[in-house]
Protein backbone atom coordinates (compact mmCIF):
# COMPACT_ATOMS: atom_id res chain seq x y z
CA UNK A 1 0.00 0.00 0.00
CA UNK A 2 1.45 3.27 -1.07
CA UNK A 3 2.61 5.57 1.81
CA UNK A 4 1.09 9.44 1.27
CA UNK A 5 3.88 12.01 1.50
CA UNK A 6 3.78 14.28 4.97
CA UNK A 7 3.17 17.45 4.00
CA UNK A 8 2.05 20.95 4.90
CA UNK A 9 -0.43 23.84 3.37
CA UNK A 10 1.14 26.62 2.10
CA UNK A 11 0.82 29.82 4.01
CA UNK A 12 0.75 27.36 7.41
CA UNK A 13 3.33 27.72 9.78
CA UNK A 14 5.16 24.32 11.64
CA UNK A 15 7.92 24.99 13.95
CA UNK A 16 10.62 22.73 15.57
CA UNK A 17 10.81 22.24 19.41
CA UNK A 18 13.68 25.07 19.37
CA UNK A 19 11.82 27.05 17.36
CA UNK A 20 8.48 26.52 19.17
CA UNK A 21 10.18 27.28 22.42
CA UNK A 22 11.27 30.53 21.06
CA UNK A 23 7.88 31.45 19.43
CA UNK A 24 6.55 30.40 22.65
CA UNK A 25 8.20 32.79 25.11
CA UNK A 26 7.65 35.19 22.75
CA UNK A 27 3.67 34.27 22.98
CA UNK A 28 4.20 34.19 27.00
CA UNK A 29 6.24 37.77 27.13
CA UNK A 30 3.07 39.76 24.99
CA UNK A 31 0.58 37.95 27.29
CA UNK A 32 2.26 38.87 30.75
CA UNK A 33 2.51 42.69 29.40
CA UNK A 34 -1.31 42.72 28.42
CA UNK A 35 -2.10 41.53 32.14
CA UNK A 36 0.50 43.87 33.81
CA UNK A 37 -1.97 46.37 32.20
CA UNK A 38 -5.09 45.10 33.71
CA UNK A 39 -6.45 43.50 30.56
CA UNK A 40 -8.91 40.40 30.91
CA UNK A 41 -8.36 37.25 28.70
CA UNK A 42 -11.07 36.78 26.47
CA UNK A 43 -11.68 33.70 23.86
CA UNK A 44 -14.08 33.41 20.95
CA UNK A 45 -14.60 30.90 18.67
CA UNK A 46 -12.49 29.89 15.53
CA UNK A 47 -15.46 29.41 13.75
CA UNK A 48 -18.58 31.46 13.87
CA UNK A 49 -21.87 31.90 11.50
CA UNK A 50 -20.95 33.20 8.19
CA UNK A 51 -23.96 35.68 8.39
CA UNK A 52 -22.44 37.00 11.84
CA UNK A 53 -18.96 37.72 10.94
CA UNK A 54 -19.56 38.86 7.51
CA UNK A 55 -21.76 41.55 8.67
CA UNK A 56 -19.62 44.66 8.03
CA UNK A 57 -17.02 42.59 5.51
CA UNK A 58 -16.97 43.54 2.17
CA UNK A 59 -14.33 43.60 -0.63
CA UNK A 60 -10.94 42.14 -0.57
CA UNK A 61 -12.03 40.48 3.35
CA UNK A 62 -14.79 38.44 1.76
CA UNK A 63 -12.25 37.49 -0.81
CA UNK A 64 -9.97 35.99 1.63
CA UNK A 65 -12.82 34.39 3.98
CA UNK A 66 -12.62 30.47 4.45
CA UNK A 67 -16.30 29.93 4.07
CA UNK A 68 -18.07 26.64 4.11
CA UNK A 69 -21.11 24.82 4.78
CA UNK A 70 -22.12 21.63 7.27
CA UNK A 71 -26.03 20.25 6.64
CA UNK A 72 -27.58 23.41 6.34
CA UNK A 73 -25.41 26.08 8.56
CA UNK A 74 -23.37 28.62 6.15
CA UNK A 75 -19.82 28.91 8.56
CA UNK A 76 -16.89 30.73 8.28
CA UNK A 77 -13.72 31.31 9.41
CA UNK A 78 -12.61 34.04 11.95
CA UNK A 79 -10.51 36.44 9.88
CA UNK A 80 -9.51 38.67 12.54
CA UNK A 81 -10.26 39.33 16.48
CA UNK A 82 -11.83 42.74 16.22
CA UNK A 83 -15.52 41.25 14.11
CA UNK A 84 -15.60 38.26 17.30
CA UNK A 85 -14.85 41.01 19.70
CA UNK A 86 -17.59 43.17 18.68
CA UNK A 87 -19.89 40.23 18.69
CA UNK A 88 -18.64 39.08 22.05
CA UNK A 89 -19.43 42.49 23.62
CA UNK A 90 -22.57 43.11 22.08
CA UNK A 91 -23.86 39.34 23.06
CA UNK A 92 -22.68 39.59 26.79
CA UNK A 93 -23.10 43.40 27.46
CA UNK A 94 -25.05 43.14 30.32
CA UNK A 95 -22.34 40.62 32.07
CA UNK A 96 -19.28 43.38 31.49
CA UNK A 97 -18.14 45.82 33.40
CA UNK A 98 -17.34 49.29 31.41
CA UNK A 99 -14.51 50.41 29.81
CA UNK A 100 -14.06 46.55 29.21
CA UNK A 101 -10.47 46.30 29.05
CA UNK A 102 -9.39 42.70 26.82
CA UNK A 103 -6.74 41.04 25.29
CA UNK A 104 -7.30 38.03 22.95
CA UNK A 105 -4.18 35.63 21.80
CA UNK A 106 -5.84 33.31 18.83
CA UNK A 107 -5.44 32.53 15.07
CA UNK A 108 -7.07 34.14 12.47
CA UNK A 109 -7.78 32.40 9.33
CA UNK A 110 -7.27 34.17 5.67
CA UNK A 111 -7.16 32.84 2.36
CA UNK A 112 -4.47 34.90 0.86
CA UNK A 113 -1.85 34.62 -1.79
CA UNK A 114 0.97 32.58 -0.41
CA UNK A 115 4.13 33.98 -0.30
CA UNK A 116 7.08 34.56 1.95
CA UNK A 117 6.35 36.00 5.43
CA UNK A 118 2.85 36.12 4.62
CA UNK A 119 0.50 33.08 6.43
CA UNK A 120 -2.59 32.10 5.70
CA UNK A 121 -2.77 30.65 9.73
CA UNK A 122 -1.35 33.45 11.92
CA UNK A 123 -1.87 34.38 15.50
CA UNK A 124 -3.32 38.11 16.24
CA UNK A 125 -2.55 39.49 20.04
CA UNK A 126 -5.25 42.45 20.54
CA UNK A 127 -6.05 44.51 23.24
CA UNK A 128 -9.00 46.97 23.27
CA UNK A 129 -10.56 49.62 25.90
CA UNK A 130 -14.46 49.60 24.92
CA UNK A 131 -16.67 52.39 26.65
CA UNK A 132 -20.15 52.89 27.09
CA UNK A 133 -21.77 55.41 25.15
CA UNK A 134 -18.33 57.39 25.44
CA UNK A 135 -14.58 56.66 26.37
CA UNK A 136 -12.39 59.21 27.58
CA UNK A 137 -9.15 60.28 24.96
CA UNK A 138 -6.89 59.16 28.19
CA UNK A 139 -6.75 55.51 26.98
CA UNK A 140 -5.57 56.42 23.23
CA UNK A 141 -2.32 57.51 25.90
CA UNK A 142 -2.11 54.65 27.53
CA UNK A 143 -2.07 51.92 24.73
CA UNK A 144 1.04 53.30 23.14
CA UNK A 145 3.07 52.18 26.94
CA UNK A 146 1.33 48.91 26.57
CA UNK A 147 3.04 48.85 23.29
CA UNK A 148 6.64 50.39 24.70
CA UNK A 149 6.47 47.25 27.51
CA UNK A 150 5.61 44.86 25.04
CA UNK A 151 9.33 45.44 22.72
CA UNK A 152 10.95 46.81 25.82
CA UNK A 153 10.47 43.27 26.98
CA UNK A 154 10.76 41.17 23.41
CA UNK A 155 14.58 42.76 24.12
CA UNK A 156 14.15 45.83 21.45
CA UNK A 157 15.04 49.35 22.61
CA UNK A 158 15.46 51.19 18.78
CA UNK A 159 11.92 51.40 17.65
CA UNK A 160 9.30 54.14 17.49
CA UNK A 161 5.95 54.63 17.96
CA UNK A 162 4.14 56.88 15.55
CA UNK A 163 0.72 58.52 16.22
CA UNK A 164 -1.04 60.41 13.80
CA UNK A 165 -5.40 61.10 13.90
CA UNK A 166 -7.74 60.94 11.58
CA UNK A 167 -9.60 63.64 11.97
CA UNK A 168 -6.63 65.96 10.99
CA UNK A 169 -6.82 64.50 7.96
CA UNK A 170 -10.19 64.72 6.99
CA UNK A 171 -10.96 67.99 8.41
CA UNK A 172 -7.57 68.68 5.38
CA UNK A 173 -9.69 67.02 2.71
CA UNK A 174 -12.79 69.33 4.11
CA UNK A 175 -10.96 71.92 3.54
CA UNK A 176 -9.35 71.07 0.29
CA UNK A 177 -13.22 69.94 -1.39
CA UNK A 178 -11.83 66.26 -1.68
CA UNK A 179 -13.92 64.62 1.06
CA UNK A 180 -15.40 62.58 -1.49
CA UNK A 181 -12.02 61.21 -3.09
CA UNK A 182 -10.62 61.07 0.73
CA UNK A 183 -10.43 56.94 1.01
CA UNK A 184 -8.27 57.17 -2.29
CA UNK A 185 -6.03 59.78 -1.15
CA UNK A 186 -5.39 58.44 2.07
CA UNK A 187 -4.46 54.68 0.80
CA UNK A 188 -1.75 56.57 -1.61
CA UNK A 189 -0.50 58.67 1.61
CA UNK A 190 -0.56 55.86 3.27
CA UNK A 191 1.97 54.79 0.05
CA UNK A 192 4.64 57.34 0.75
CA UNK A 193 7.47 55.70 2.46
CA UNK A 194 7.25 52.26 -0.37
CA UNK A 195 7.03 54.01 -3.56
CA UNK A 196 8.73 58.19 -2.72
CA UNK A 197 7.13 61.25 -2.70
CA UNK A 198 7.21 61.75 -6.77
CA UNK A 199 4.90 58.28 -7.23
CA UNK A 200 2.18 59.76 -4.44
CA UNK A 201 1.76 63.33 -6.73
CA UNK A 202 1.75 60.85 -9.70
CA UNK A 203 -1.28 58.83 -8.11
CA UNK A 204 -2.77 61.50 -7.03
CA UNK A 205 -2.84 63.12 -10.47
CA UNK A 206 -4.38 59.79 -11.82
CA UNK A 207 -7.58 60.41 -10.03
CA UNK A 208 -7.75 64.07 -10.78
CA UNK A 209 -6.68 65.93 -7.75
CA UNK A 210 -6.23 69.71 -8.51
CA UNK A 211 -2.46 70.87 -8.89
CA UNK A 212 -3.42 73.41 -5.75
CA UNK A 213 -5.02 70.37 -3.78
CA UNK A 214 -1.97 67.82 -4.60
CA UNK A 215 0.34 70.79 -3.15
CA UNK A 216 -1.51 71.30 0.08
CA UNK A 217 -1.29 67.71 1.04
CA UNK A 218 2.34 67.20 0.45
CA UNK A 219 3.25 70.36 2.33
CA UNK A 220 0.61 69.06 5.19
CA UNK A 221 2.33 65.71 5.34
CA UNK A 222 6.14 67.09 4.74
CA UNK A 223 5.75 69.06 7.98
CA UNK A 224 8.75 68.40 9.72
CA UNK A 225 10.27 68.97 13.32
CA UNK A 226 9.74 67.51 17.16
CA UNK A 227 6.03 65.66 17.89
CA UNK A 228 5.59 68.97 19.51
CA UNK A 229 6.93 71.32 16.58
CA UNK A 230 4.60 69.54 14.02
CA UNK A 231 1.29 69.85 16.31
CA UNK A 232 2.45 73.61 16.38
CA UNK A 233 2.68 74.24 12.73
CA UNK A 234 -0.77 71.91 12.24
CA UNK A 235 -2.10 74.70 14.26
CA UNK A 236 -0.79 77.38 12.21
CA UNK A 237 -2.22 76.26 8.85
CA UNK A 238 -5.29 78.32 9.63
CA UNK A 239 -7.31 75.44 9.17
CA UNK A 240 -10.97 76.66 10.54
CA UNK A 241 -13.05 73.80 9.99
CA UNK A 242 -14.39 71.60 13.19
CA UNK A 243 -13.18 68.21 12.25
CA UNK A 244 -9.32 69.41 11.75
CA UNK A 245 -9.23 71.74 15.47
CA UNK A 246 -9.05 67.83 16.93
CA UNK A 247 -5.33 68.46 16.15
CA UNK A 248 -6.01 69.81 20.51
CA UNK A 249 -6.98 65.53 20.42
CA UNK A 250 -3.00 64.61 18.67
CA UNK A 251 -1.16 67.18 20.93
CA UNK A 252 -3.28 65.47 24.61
CA UNK A 253 -2.36 62.14 23.77
CA UNK A 254 1.25 63.05 22.81
CA UNK A 255 1.60 64.80 26.05
CA UNK A 256 0.25 61.90 27.89
CA UNK A 257 2.43 59.47 26.63
CA UNK A 258 5.19 61.38 28.19
CA UNK A 259 2.99 61.43 31.19
CA UNK A 260 2.77 57.35 30.46
CA UNK A 261 6.37 57.03 30.94
CA UNK A 262 7.36 56.31 27.44
CA UNK A 263 10.79 58.11 26.47
CA UNK A 264 10.39 60.75 23.94
CA UNK A 265 12.77 58.90 21.36
CA UNK A 266 10.03 56.21 21.35
CA UNK A 267 7.24 58.15 19.78
CA UNK A 268 6.68 60.53 17.62
CA UNK A 269 3.62 62.38 15.56
CA UNK A 270 3.89 61.34 12.08
CA UNK A 271 1.50 62.98 9.65
CA UNK A 272 1.45 60.51 6.64
CA UNK A 273 -0.38 57.50 8.63
CA UNK A 274 -3.34 56.80 7.90
CA UNK A 275 -4.20 53.09 8.60
CA UNK A 276 -7.57 51.01 8.62
CA UNK A 277 -9.16 53.30 6.54
CA UNK A 278 -12.89 52.47 6.41
CA UNK A 279 -12.80 51.44 10.22
CA UNK A 280 -10.02 54.10 12.48
CA UNK A 281 -11.92 57.41 13.60
CA UNK A 282 -8.91 58.90 15.67
CA UNK A 283 -6.31 58.36 17.15
CA UNK A 284 -4.21 55.65 14.95
CA UNK A 285 -0.64 53.94 15.68
CA UNK A 286 1.86 52.58 14.06
CA UNK A 287 5.00 50.98 15.75
CA UNK A 288 8.47 50.44 13.35
CA UNK A 289 11.81 48.65 14.65
CA UNK A 290 13.85 51.65 13.20
CA UNK A 291 16.98 49.52 11.81
CA UNK A 292 14.46 47.01 10.23
CA UNK A 293 11.97 48.93 8.36
CA UNK A 294 11.82 46.34 5.98
CA UNK A 295 9.73 44.68 8.43
CA UNK A 296 6.80 47.08 8.37
CA UNK A 297 4.50 48.19 11.63
CA UNK A 298 5.06 45.90 13.91
CA UNK A 299 2.18 46.54 16.00
CA UNK A 300 -0.69 48.39 14.87
CA UNK A 301 -4.43 49.89 15.86
CA UNK A 302 -6.61 53.38 16.87
CA UNK A 303 -10.03 54.87 17.74
CA UNK A 304 -12.79 53.56 16.37
CA UNK A 305 -16.16 55.35 16.94
CA UNK A 306 -18.41 51.97 17.09
CA UNK A 307 -17.45 48.81 17.84
CA UNK A 308 -20.37 46.70 17.54
CA UNK A 309 -22.71 49.01 14.65
CA UNK A 310 -23.63 45.73 12.73
CA UNK A 311 -25.19 43.57 16.13
CA UNK A 312 -26.31 46.46 18.17
CA UNK A 313 -27.72 49.77 18.88
CA UNK A 314 -25.64 50.50 21.97
CA UNK A 315 -22.63 52.75 21.06
CA UNK A 316 -19.61 51.13 21.94
CA UNK A 317 -16.58 53.77 20.75
CA UNK A 318 -13.17 51.69 21.80
CA UNK A 319 -9.26 51.91 20.68
CA UNK A 320 -7.37 49.10 20.32
CA UNK A 321 -3.80 47.82 19.28
CA UNK A 322 -2.44 44.38 17.53
CA UNK A 323 0.68 42.58 16.72
CA UNK A 324 0.63 40.00 14.38
CA UNK A 325 3.14 37.49 16.32
CA UNK A 326 3.71 34.54 13.70
CA UNK A 327 5.07 37.28 10.73
CA UNK A 328 7.14 39.58 13.08
CA UNK A 329 8.27 36.32 14.77
CA UNK A 330 8.84 34.60 11.24
CA UNK A 331 10.53 38.04 9.70
CA UNK A 332 12.93 38.36 13.17
CA UNK A 333 13.74 34.76 12.47
CA UNK A 334 14.60 35.30 9.03
CA UNK A 335 17.15 38.34 9.87
CA UNK A 336 18.46 36.39 12.84
CA UNK A 337 17.27 38.78 15.43
CA UNK A 338 16.11 36.33 17.57
CA UNK A 339 17.50 32.73 18.00
CA UNK A 340 16.32 29.59 19.48
CA UNK A 341 18.75 28.57 22.01
CA UNK A 342 17.25 25.77 24.04
CA UNK A 343 16.32 22.44 22.41
CA UNK A 344 14.62 21.55 25.63
CA UNK A 345 12.21 23.05 28.54
CA UNK A 346 13.85 20.22 31.27
CA UNK A 347 15.59 21.97 33.91
CA UNK A 348 17.09 18.49 35.00
CA UNK A 349 16.80 15.09 33.81
CA UNK A 350 16.95 12.53 36.13
CA UNK A 351 18.95 8.80 35.65
CA UNK A 352 17.31 5.92 36.75
CA UNK A 353 20.17 3.03 37.43
CA UNK A 354 18.04 0.79 38.88
CA UNK A 355 14.75 -0.98 38.02
CA UNK A 356 12.60 0.06 40.42
CA UNK A 357 11.68 3.38 40.05
CA UNK A 358 9.84 4.16 42.25
CA UNK A 359 12.78 6.25 44.07
CA UNK A 360 13.27 8.00 40.96
CA UNK A 361 9.70 8.64 40.67
CA UNK A 362 9.50 10.29 44.13
CA UNK A 363 12.24 12.82 43.45
CA UNK A 364 10.79 13.54 40.43
CA UNK A 365 7.50 14.50 42.03
CA UNK A 366 9.42 16.96 44.85
CA UNK A 367 11.61 18.77 42.05
CA UNK A 368 8.33 19.17 40.42
CA UNK A 369 6.76 20.62 43.25
CA UNK A 370 9.23 23.09 43.88
CA UNK A 371 8.30 24.25 39.99
CA UNK A 372 11.71 22.39 38.73
CA UNK A 373 10.88 21.25 35.61
CA UNK A 374 12.11 17.45 35.46
CA UNK A 375 12.09 14.78 32.83
CA UNK A 376 12.87 11.00 33.72
CA UNK A 377 14.47 8.72 31.12
CA UNK A 378 12.61 6.12 31.40
CA UNK A 379 13.89 3.80 28.52
CA UNK A 380 16.21 0.93 28.86
CA UNK A 381 19.42 1.57 27.86
CA UNK A 382 23.24 2.46 28.20
CA UNK A 383 24.36 5.20 30.32
CA UNK A 384 26.45 6.46 27.37
CA UNK A 385 23.27 6.79 25.50
CA UNK A 386 21.27 8.40 28.79
CA UNK A 387 23.75 11.30 28.42
CA UNK A 388 23.89 11.69 24.86
CA UNK A 389 20.33 12.30 25.31
CA UNK A 390 20.68 15.13 27.87
CA UNK A 391 23.61 16.38 26.35
CA UNK A 392 21.90 16.57 22.50
CA UNK A 393 18.69 18.44 24.26
CA UNK A 394 21.28 20.95 26.14
CA UNK A 395 19.51 19.86 29.69
CA UNK A 396 21.38 21.83 32.04
CA UNK A 397 21.65 19.28 35.23
CA UNK A 398 21.51 15.41 35.20
CA UNK A 399 20.74 13.10 38.47
CA UNK A 400 22.04 9.86 38.69
CA UNK A 401 20.03 7.45 40.95
CA UNK A 402 21.72 3.74 41.64
CA UNK A 403 21.06 1.46 44.73
CA UNK A 404 24.05 3.61 46.46
CA UNK A 405 22.34 6.45 46.22
CA UNK A 406 19.23 5.06 47.65
CA UNK A 407 21.17 3.78 50.14
CA UNK A 408 23.14 6.95 51.25
CA UNK A 409 19.81 9.44 50.58
CA UNK A 410 22.17 11.76 48.51
CA UNK A 411 22.30 11.74 44.61
CA UNK A 412 24.83 12.63 41.85
CA UNK A 413 24.10 15.91 40.18
CA UNK A 414 26.19 16.84 37.04
CA UNK A 415 26.34 20.21 35.57
CA UNK A 416 26.54 19.45 31.88
CA UNK A 417 27.91 22.22 31.00
CA UNK A 418 30.84 22.78 33.43
CA UNK A 419 31.06 18.90 33.87
CA UNK A 420 31.12 19.45 37.61
CA UNK A 421 29.56 16.94 39.63
CA UNK A 422 28.37 16.56 43.41
CA UNK A 423 26.53 14.55 45.94
CA UNK A 424 23.63 16.33 47.46
CA UNK A 425 20.47 15.27 49.21
CA UNK A 426 16.87 16.39 47.83
CA UNK A 427 17.13 19.96 49.74
CA UNK A 428 20.39 20.75 48.45
CA UNK A 429 19.30 19.41 45.37
CA UNK A 430 16.29 21.53 44.86
CA UNK A 431 18.67 24.81 46.01
CA UNK A 432 20.86 24.51 42.96
CA UNK A 433 18.23 23.21 40.36
CA UNK A 434 16.38 26.97 41.51
CA UNK A 435 19.25 29.36 41.33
Amino acid sequence: MGKTEPRTLPGFMELLPSEQILFDDMKQKIEKSYQKFGFLPIDTPIIEYAEVLLAKAGGETEKQIYRFEKGDTDLALRFDLTVPLAKYVAKNYGNLSFPFRRYQIGKVYRGERTQKGRFREFYQCDIDVIGDGELDLINDAELPSVIYTIFKNLGFNNFTIRVNNRKILNGLFEEIGQEEKSVEVLRIIDKIDKIGKEAVIEELEKIEVSKDSIKKIIDFIEIEGTSEEKIEKLKKLEIKNETFITVNELEFVIKNMGTFGIPKENYKVDLTIARGLDYYTGTVYETFLNEYRELGSVCSGGRYENLAEYYTDKKLPGVGVSIGLTRLFYKLNELNLIKAKKKSISDVLIIPMIEDLTVPIEIASELRKSDIKTEIYLNNKKLKAKFKYADKLEIPYVVVIGEDEIEENKYKLKDMKTGNEQLVDISQMIKILKQ
